[in-house]
This record gives structure tokens, C-alpha cells and sequence, in this order.
């Protein structure tokens, strides 16, 4: 087991080491490349771009603030080097960096750049603990009922705390305290359950809320500006939570399986949670702000397009300023300058530029009649359309550290394929969010998410335990999508 992880960690480290350079060959030799006929010169340098992009994400070569700079940086010389098909001049580097620039004016940029604020106001008032240690003493101290308590804090913050490294990073150091309370092995099979269903049940309600992750946000948007079709926070919500209420039951059901907990009822694990509630002492009056704030922004977000117009960014932006505000708030600026991940938030913009490059450059349109042809898709039915592309992005998301990248290089690529189809009756805006779901699956391996490294590091459990629950969990994910694929989400019209 030992050689397995030194040779596991030394193939990583070799990736980490050159990665950088072998992105920047494959670059290079596709830029050199003859230029395929119906592709632009832009488009060409675009899909080196994008490859170069993945390469650097998958082995996290660089990290992801300096990825995004490196390429803006890419897409300004690249492209405004490149001829412009209309006029037959240079695009000029001015007009590439404006491509590269674009994603940061998107609305989608703007609520996933709010959803970091509100996440820090959920750690700065210990609202997030709060729900979590509530939740827990509510459900008694038999090991069942503490993983179902660990599923159940997951979905409830999945609605209040709109980012996936924020929840687990809530729930892991209540997770941790009550192990080592309990006096459980840290080695033990239900200290590694825990860890695990910690991780998995986030990347499970990713899929079921909208505003849940930042991937999420990616499909919005480019659904929104390439389809004309916006999303609202009940229809997606409407179409996937029944997903991910399945899933979680099927999660419990898994580890209690896989895992099965040494102990059936913890000594004096009631006990411990009342303590840390206790020591939390009375609700505080920013806590209390908070969650008012948080209730009626959820109400917003539940009742957009049906009591009013008010689109989920904007409803989000306003709660984040009423948190800023004097007298009002619950934080300062100081407070949130040091506490949001900034690269996460410059990854995404950056990301939503990638994919618009690749649009409208018509690289991805180009790229789409390849899979097409390739695959046979050009006449098959939604279901077999659905299945190939899902096994596709479950296949690839293999080396995807991020699924906000994958989504941003992904998703612009999947329209165009679902465009490309002659197939009648498709809703490609429909196809279009539920293959966005299985972009959330990041099931496998630890590196495959941000929450299931922040999981990973407590040293509960191993990587093997991890794609042993991964893998059978991937499975039931795939199957999930192809029987509501094929039922339900077909009654809906999304199929």
C-alpha cells in the first residue's frame, strides 16, 4: 500500500513538474498545425488554448490564479495575432484581450463572485456550525443516524452557503470534533465513512441547486447567451433535486454498506454535540441577521419569474451589499478581502471567457461536427445522445482537478453538438442542463474535487476507500441519469 502511494504521489509530482511544458507543446504544435478546412486561424488557436487549459488544470502544473493570467495573456496574442475572417486584417491584441476580458462582465461572474461573500458571512458568524451542530442533535448518537445527519447538513447548506469548499470546510471540523470526542480511530471505518459522505453528498447536491457551485453558473450562462433561455432558480431545482434526493439515499445505503461502522450507537455522542452548541452560546445578533437575509434571498431565488423579475445575480448582489453595510451587516470589507478565494473567482471569469472564444471563433461549432461525425451521433436518439456524451464527461473528469473548468471548456462544445444534431424533438437547453450535472460528478478520486481533498487531508481515509465508494457511486449516478433520462425529465421536455 505503501509503494502504491509513493509511486501515486512521485507520478503526480512528475506532472506538477512538467506539466506547464508539455502544455505549451501541445500549444505550439497545434498552432503549427495545417489549418483544417472550415476552421479559422482564431478558431485553430482557440482549441490550442483550450488544450493548453486543460493540461495545466488536470496537472495542476500552475496554479489556478496564474492559469487565468497566463490565458488572458494567451488569448490577446494568440488571437490578435490571427487574421480576422470578415475584414482579412489582424485582430489586433486589443481585441483579443477583450475576449479574454469578456467572461468578468457576465452576471454569472457577478453571483459567483457574491456566493464567496455570503460564504464568508456564513464562517464569520458561525451560522454555517450552527445549522450543522442543530441538524446533528436532533438525530441522536447511533452511527446510522449520525451519516444521515452528516447527508442531511450537506443539503440544508447546499441552499445557504452557495459554495462547495465552504460547506465541507464547515462540516469537516465538526465531523473531526465529534471523531475524536467519541474517541473513534481516525483510521476506523467510521471515521473514513464520515470523511467520505462528507465529501460526496456536496458534489451530490452540486447538482440539485442552482446556485450550489460555480459550474453551475458556467451552464447557466452560456445556456443564457448562446440559447436566449434563462434558467430560474425553481425550474432547475424543479428538474434536478430529485436527482440528488435519490443519489443521497442511494449514498447512505452505499457506505453503511462499504463501510459499515465498527460501533452501532457512539458513548456519549448526544452529549458532545450539546457541548458544542453550548459552547457556541446564545444566537448571536449577526447570526440572526444573516439567516433573515439568507430566508428571504432564498424566497427570491425560489419565486424568480413567478412574483417577479428579478433575476438570481441581482437578488444575490443586493443581499451582499445589505451584509456590507453598516449597521446592517454582518461583515466588513476587510473581513471578506483576506477570507474569498480570489483565484476561484478569477478562474471562473476567465473560464467563461474561454468558452465564449471558443464560440465565437466557431471553434467549438468545429469541434462539435468532429464528435458528431465521430461518434455517429448525427441521427441518434436523445437517449443514446445522452449516454454517449455522459460516459464522455465522467471519462474525462477523470483528470479534472476543477469542475468549473471542465464546465467552462466543456459546456460551449456540448451546444454545438446538440446543434449539430438532425435528430427532431431535441431541447437542447434541456440536454444541455442535464449533461451539466454530470459534470458535477466528481466522484472518483480524491483530486477530482476541491471538497474531497479538503476531506482527504483529515488522513481518515485512503484513496483506495475513496474510488471503492467512487466508483459504484459513479455507476448509480449514470444510471440515475439514463432512467430519468428516460422518464421523468422526458415528461418534463428536457429530453
Amino acid at each position: 500500500m505503501e509503494a502504491d502511494k509513493k509511486t501515486t504521489t512521485e507520478e503526480a509530482g512528475f506532472f506538477k513538474k512538467y506539466g506547464f511544458y508539455l502544455a505549451l507543446a501541445v500549444l505550439a504544435v497545434i498552432v503549427m498545425l495545417p489549418n483544417p478546412e472550415g476552421l479559422s486561424v482564431a478558431g485553430q488557436r482557440m482549441i490550442g488554448i483550450m488544450v493548453f487549459s486543460v493540461i495545466v488544470w488536470a496537472t495542476t502544473a500552475i496554479s489556478y490564479p496564474v492559469s487565468a493570467g497566463v490565458i488572458m495573456t494567451l488569448m490577446a496574442l494568440l488571437i490578435g495575432f490571427a487574421p480576422n475572417p470578415e475584414t482579412g486584417k489582424l485582430f489586433g491584441t486589443a481585441a483579443g484581450l477583450g475576449i479574454g476580458l469578456k467572461g468578468f462582465a457576465s452576471t454569472a461572474f457577478c453571483l459567483v463572485a457574491a456566493a464567496m461573500f455570503l460564504a464568508v458571512a456564513m464562517t464569520k458568524t458561525g451560522l454555517d456550525k450552527r445549522i450543522a451542530l442543530v441538524i446533528l442533535s436532533k438525530l441522536g448518537a447511533k452511527s446510522n443516524r449520525v451519516v444521515i445527519g452528516v447527508i442531511l447538513c450537506g443539503f440544508i447548506l447546499s441552499f445557504f452557503v452557495p459554495s462547495t469548499t465552504a460547506r465541507v470546510a464547515c462540516l469537516v471540523p465538526i465531523v473531526m470534533g465529534m471523531i475524536k470526542a467519541f474517541d473513534v480511530p481516525l483510521k476506523s471505518k467510521f471515521a473514513g465513512m464520515l470523511m467520505i459522505t462528507v465529501a460526496q453528498v456536496d458534489s451530490v447536491w452540486n447538482v440539485g441547486i442552482k446556485t450550489a457551485a460555480a459550474q453551475n453558473m458556467v451552464a447557466v450562462n452560456f445556456i443564457s447567451s448562446q440559447l436566449g433561455v434563462d434558467i430560474s432558480w425553481l425550474d432547475w431545482f424543479v428538474a434536478a433535486a430529485p436527482f440528488s434526493l435519490l443519489m443521497s439515499i442511494c449514498l447512505y445505503k452505499l457506505m453503511m454498506h462499504l463501510m459499515p461502522p465498527e460501533i452501532d450507537e457512539i458513548k456519549g455522542g448526544k452529549e458532545t454535540v450539546a457541548r458544542l452548541l453550548k459552547e457556541m452560546g446564545k444566537v448571536s445578533v449577526d447570526e440572526m441577521k444573516l439567516l433573515v437575509i439568507s430566508i428571504f434571498l432564498l424566497i427570491f431565488w425560489t419565486t424568480e419569474k413567478k412574483l417577479h423579475p428579478i433575476d438570481t445575480s441581482t437578488t444575490t448582489m443586493v443581499a451582499v451589499t445589505l451584509l456590507l453595510l453598516p449597521k446592517i451587516g454582518v461583515m466588513s470589507w476587510n473581513d471578506v478581502v483576506h477570507k474569498v478565494n480570489w483565484g476561484t473567482v478569477l478562474l471562473f471569469g476567465v473560464g467563461i471567457s474561454l468558452g465564449t472564444a471558443l464560440l465565437s471563433t466557431k471553434a467549438a461549432t468545429w469541434m462539435a461536427n468532429e464528435i458528431v461525425v465521430g461518434f455517429g451521433l448525427e441521427n441518434s436518439t436523445t437517449i443514446m445522445v445522452l449516454a454517449i456524451m455522459s460516459l464522455f464527461l465522467i471519462v474525462i473528469h477523470m483528470g479534472f482537478a476543477s469542475a468549473t473548468g471542465l464546465a467552462a471548456a466543456i459546456i460551449p462544445i456540448i451546444i454545438s453538438v446538440l446543434q449539430h444534431l438532425k435528430t427532431p424533438g431535441v431541447n437542447i437547453v434541456g440536454m444541455t442542463m442535464i449533461l451539466q450535472y454530470v459534470v458535477s460528478f466528481g466522484f472518483i478520486l480524491p483530486v477530482n474535487a476541491p471538497q474531497n481533498m479538503i476531506a482527504y487531508g483529515t488522513d481518515t481515509f485512503e484513496v483506495h476507500d475513496f474510488v471503492r465508494a467512487g466508483i459504484p457511486l459513479t455507476i448509480i449516478a449514470f444510471a440515475l441519469i439514463m432512467i430519468l433520462g428516460a422518464t421523468y425529465w422526458k415528461w418534463l421536455g428536457l429530453v
